[in-house]
């Protein structure tokens, strides 16, 4: 009776603990990837992450670690765009939304706010986020390089 007990709380506590992250998600995007193109409606101006123009983070060159959720993200100074470099920490949560802080040299922990977007379309050497939380669509495709 104790074992069937047993046995049966520790199935129970796996059927609890139901994973928050998407793993075989977060593996896919192991790599150095460019952003290729950010799609939005043509009458908005978009400031992208509170750091530049949206389409200055074209040909940004964003490098994801699966194993410990970091990266780094880099624009080049080009078209009138600010030369820019921070560390990430980011997650791919099982509803697929894709949890991102810039971090800087600051520990994660320490940062307060960041951003939510949805994870769509992920393939081996592809994959697309979209912010709507401004109100509008605003849609970053990425190239594995």
């Amino acid at each position: 009776m104790k074992k069937i007990l047993g046995l049966s709380l520790i199935a129970l506590s796996f059927v609890a603990c139901k994973p928050t992250k998407d793993v075989k998600s977060q593996i896919g995007l192991k790599g150095e990837w460019t952003l290729t193109n950010v799609s939005y409606p043509k009458d908005y101006k978009v400031t992208s992450f509170h750091i530049a123009d949206a389409k200055c983070f074209e040909g940004s060159q964003w490098k994801f670690v699966s194993n410990n959720n970091t990266g780094v993200v880099t624009l080049d100074s080009n078209r009138d765009c600010p030369e820019f470099s921070s560390n990430i920490v980011w997650t791919i949560g099982t509803d697929q939304s894709f949890n991102l802080k810039f971090v800087g040299s600051e520990k994660a922990k320490h940062i307060t706010s960041g951003y939510k977007l949805n994870m769509m379309n992920q393939t081996p050497t592809t994959f697309e986020l979209e912010d709507t939380t401004t109100g509008v669509n605003i849609v970053y495709k990425f190239v594995k390089n």
